[in-house]
């Protein structure tokens, strides 16, 4: 990654790594300024080189006016804009597109985690040597201020839900205050344009067995309700928890068919295994061939309880439909695996082998 234009920084005699920071906005006019000057404020006394990207996601109000406001009275500052709103998973992928350093910090607009994290989150990647480290609100050691009490619940569950799908032991799957080497997340083929981004992330990384660290981190809510109403509908309960659902989908698919079939399957048994006790019960006191016995103390089970044969075929239908389901997108997100494992793998190659062409190109 090249070095940035140098721009002293308070107190910073011996620059560090260079980092990117993205800021993704929407609809943030009211309060953006004063949030970068604060975190443009805190990074002056950085013991890193770095820039700052905001990414103005098409907002409808001045978010992109003030954006550009702010960069033109402060230096290594630069705006990127998307002309209609993309999502945040856009909005993040062209900060990512346009980052030149070394390391790329993605940071919340509104200031919900305080700039101190970005130190942490710079030293931690830097130190352990991992490809994305998240600041985590849900870990042991973290905090959440001020969240409305439904809005935090079903987060922490559905945290909790597709950290144990994904197998990434990550707390907070779907936060989105990060550090990621830039050369990683740059290459990384990433197919959402949503919250999901952040999921698919973090699976991804594990796909491809590099390592994911957390950090403790406060999070303090800092949206009022009509704030919350004038941003991104992402922020929607409704629409937060299909996303995480959808997520969860993707990192174990046939976990929502397998465990539906066989609690199906557990009802199917008993439905069943009752209809079979009582038809060998009322075979005794029937009369005549075994055939009829048995035919005539099935009906006599029938009628007595007919609705323990009903849900009990029922049941037994819809479980291996669904157990099924699930053997087959086993297998099917296992050959999905190995070939988005090959792709990426070849794309990188391609951008290493025109990269060299590139270099040879230049050399006298």
């Amino acid at each position: 990654m090249v070095d940035f234009e140098q721009s002293p920084n308070r107190g910073n005699s011996s620059p560090g790594p260079s980092v990117s920071i993205v800021v993704p906005a929407y609809n943030e006019a009211t309060h953006l300024y004063q949030s970068l000057e604060t975190l443009y404020d805190h990074l002056l006394d950085a013991r890193f080189d770095w820039e700052m990207i905001v990414v103005d996601d098409g907002s409808s109000d001045d978010t992109g006016e003030e954006a550009r406001r702010f960069a033109k009275e402060h230096d290594r500052v630069s705006v990127v804009e998307h002309i209609t709103n993309l999502g945040l998973g856009q909005a993040l992928k062209t900060g990512f597109k346009a980052s030149r350093g070394q390391y790329i910090v993605t940071f919340d607009a509104d200031l919900s985690y305080s700039p101190d994290h970005v130190d942490q989150l710079v030293s931690t990647i830097e130190t352990t040597g991992a490809k994305v480290v998240v600041a985590s609100p849900y870990m042991e050691g973290g905090s959440v201020e001020g969240v409305p009490r439904l809005r935090a619940v079903l987060s922490k569950v559905a945290n909790r839900i597709l950290s144990t799908l994904s197998l990434s032991h990550v707390s907070t799957t779907t936060g989105m205050v990060r550090a990621y080497d830039a050369r990683f997340i740059q290459r990384l083929a990433l197919k959402s344009v949503d919250n999901q981004l952040n999921a698919e992330i973090i699976y991804k990384t594990g796909l491809l067995r590099e390592r994911v660290v957390e950090i403790p981190a406060r999070l303090r809510w800092t949206r009022d309700e009509e704030d919350t109403k004038k941003r991104r509908g992402s922020f929607s309960i409704i629409r937060t928890t299909l996303d995480f659902l959808f997520s969860g989908f993707i990192f174990r698919p046939f976990m929502f068919f397998i465990l539906p079939g066989a609690v199906l399957l557990l009802i199917a048994f008993y439905a069943l295994g009752w209809a079979v006790v009582h038809v060998l019960t009322a075979i005794p006191d029937q009369t005549g061939p075994l055939n009829n016995m048995i035919s005539d103390a099935a009906a006599a089970a029938f009628a007595a309880s007919p609705h323990s044969f009903v849900i009990g075929g029922m049941a037994l239908i819809f479980a291996t439909q669904l157990i099924t389901l699930g053997i087959v997108s086993a297998q099917s997100k296992r050959y999905f695996e190995e070939l988005w494992y090959q792709g990426n793998d070849a794309s990188n190659r391609l951008i290493d082998m025109q990269a060299d062409v590139t270099t040879s190109e230049r050399l006298p």
